[in-house]
């Protein structure tokens, strides 16, 4: 099955890299944080739980966590397929992913280290993609998204998730909303209808903030 899904790239490490850009400044950010970023959120488990099933996968789907971070998405993506289903976990930051095996997530799915401006996956060989927390760092936010639809087959799913919604989050950062918030459903949805994904489904409150999107024909 991964066969049919991953596209040639060098094998180092025991991870798949297939990195495009050199995006330092996410990589800065993140590695500094890897470390303790699950004993910051240690309450989060039953939210990406939650948000899992709204995906609606089935046995023997194939799923992508893009910016997997430290993959806290992956045990209920895996128990969602279950063993015949694929689960790939795509970081740009490589402290994030040893985190993840730190935490013994790889044994849920594979880890890519890989851009997700340019994943290392046939175009549509997945039914779904779930991205926690991925949109205000996506440097290229219409391109970035286009490059998740095209590895999604037609009718294939997007999750764009936060374990808590906008206002709390800005609340959390001592910040204000800004008209120009690219996850306010005014902005995200013509940007995900402009590469190729149909929004389905928008919640943004205080506890949890979740889009759903349909991959077009």
């Amino acid at each position: 099955m991964v066969a049919g899904v991953l596209a040639p790239v060098r094998r180092r490490c025991g991870i798949m890299r297939g990195m495009s850009d050199d995006h330092t400044h996410v990589q800065e950010f993140f590695t500094a944080r890897a470390a303790d970023w699950d004993s910051r959120f240690p309450d989060d488990g039953p939210a990406y739980a939650a948000a899992v099933a709204e995906l609606g996968l089935r046995p023997g789907d194939r799923v992508l966590d893009a910016g997997c971070g430290t993959g806290r998405a992956l045990p209920p993506l895996r128990e969602a397929v279950g063993p015949a289903g694929l689960v790939l976990g795509a970081d740009l930051t490589p402290a994030m992913l040893d985190a993840a095996v730190r935490a013994g997530r790889d044994r849920e799915g594979r880890l890519l280290l890989a851009d997700v401006a340019a994943l290392p996956l046939r175009s549509g060989s997945l039914d779904a993609v779930f991205a926690a927390g991925l949109v205000a760092h996506l440097p290229r936010p219409a391109e970035n998204v286009r490059e998740l639809a095209r590895v999604v087959r037609p009718g294939g799913v997007l999750a764009l998730f936060h374990p808590i919604g906008r206002a709390a989050l800005a609340a959390r950062q001592g910040r204000t909303i800004t008209p120009d918030d690219l996850r306010a459903e005014p902005r995200l949805r013509p940007l995900l209808a402009g590469a190729g994904w149909r929004m389905t489904s928008y919640v943004d409150e205080d506890a949890r903030f979740l889009a759903l999107a349909v991959r077009e024909e």
